[in-house]
């Protein structure tokens, strides 16, 4: 790969430390794995994780001092946040992206490392230890999987469309999209569709930056895109890392095709954190637009331009304040602001 020289040391650090970091995985789960779990059942974190982190954040801190840091399993601390909001190249790390996977002995796992300059991603390394898949690339400079160049695939449909295996499983099974291959790690996703081995992918729930930022820079790099689902692009390094709604990306006439059949078949997404600005306000009713202007913990989960469950959240307390909507869908929303802020509380009776 042809890189401009600005980036070459920041490519041969992130894949040495991601090759590191994946022989360490590998030895833990020779061993054996011990699980905790951070919001819920779901939310998993092992000694792996925290191990892995740590080998790549000391690594890049050594190599690019002058950047800022932002991973997964460490603390994001208000000392650390203004830090790295007042960098304009900041790394963003994933140690295992598909931690479950992991845990369960699936090969869908990765280890992601990428760099953003000025908000945008402009370098990503995604390695599959178990599979030995191993994905880098510079905007600019395109995609290589172990070693080999790669290309982007079809312009026209059939379309290969990479979907979460947990949506999969809950609802995605229940519509007719075609072209769905589930899997794992969203990193492993976008980094196949960046090396032509699939076209776009899409979630229902939100992500945080450290699941996209590298396999974003590498399907950049290959000349695909990734968004929110509302059509606006996806800035790093903000204050709060989360990505508050579903996402969609992929090459661009496939990505092009999977926005068309996403609006005709309404699938839903979550939307956090909600306010006026957000083109999601208008599935509100009027009564409810007034009654929240200005609430700082608003998240529904809409198709269609209809709301179809509320959740309303005092984001300090974690307090339910409101909770509405069809059953189902309350469910998935609840289980992302629960990813987001953590355990709910219920109001106190009286």
């Amino acid at each position: 790969m042809t890189i401009h020289p600005e980036f070459q040391p920041e490519l041969d650090t992130a894949v040495r430390l991601a090759q590191e970091a994946g022989a360490l995985l590998m030895s833990h789960l020779a061993r054996g794995v011990t699980v905790e779990h951070k919001t819920s059942a779901e939310d998993t974190v092992t000694a792996a994780d925290r191990e892995a982190s740590a080998l790549i954040v000391a690594g890049l801190k050594a190599a690019f001092p002058g950047d800022g840091l932002l991973s997964e399993e460490e603390t994001d601390s208000p000392e650390n946040r203004a830090e790295r909001l007042g960098r304009a190249r900041v790394w963003i790390i994933d140690p295992i992206d598909g931690t479950n996977d992991f845990i369960k002995g699936s090969a869908d796992f990765s280890v992601s490392i990428g760099l953003a300059v000025g908000g945008e991603p402009m370098l990503g390394v995604v390695f599959a230890p178990a599979s030995g898949e191993f994905f880098a690339g510079v905007v600019g400079a395109g995609v290589t999987k172990n070693g080999e160049a790669s290309s982007s695939s079809r312009i026209t449909p059939p379309f290969v469309v990479a979907i979460s295996g947990t949506e999969y499983k809950r609802e995605l099974h229940l519509h007719d999209l075609p072209g769905m291959k589930p899997s794992g790690s969203i990193a492993l996703k976008l980094a196949r569709i960046a090396a032509g081995e699939a076209d776009a992918t899409f979630t229902m729930s939100p992500r945080s930056e450290w699941d996209i930022a590298a396999g974003h820079a590498l399907l950049r790099a290959s000349g695909g895109d990734l968004l929110r689902r509302d059509g606006l692009p996806i800035r790093y390094n903000q204050e709060r890392p989360h990505i508050e709604q579903g996402i969609v990306g992929g090459q661009p006439e496939a990505l092009t095709w999977l926005t068309a059949e996403l609006a005709a078949r309404a699938l839903p997404t979550a939307h956090l954190g909600l306010n006026e600005s957000a083109l999601a306000w208008a599935t509100l009713s009027e009564t409810d637009q007034t009654a929240l202007a200005g609430h700082p913990g608003v998240s529904v989960r809409h198709a269609g331009g209809q709301t179809l469950a509320l959740l309303v959240v005092d984001p300090v307390t974690r307090t339910v304040e409101r909770a509405e909507g069809d059953a189902f869908h309350l469910s998935r929303l609840t289980r992302d602001v629960v990813r987001a802020l953590g355990p709910l509380n219920e109001p106190q009776a009286g």
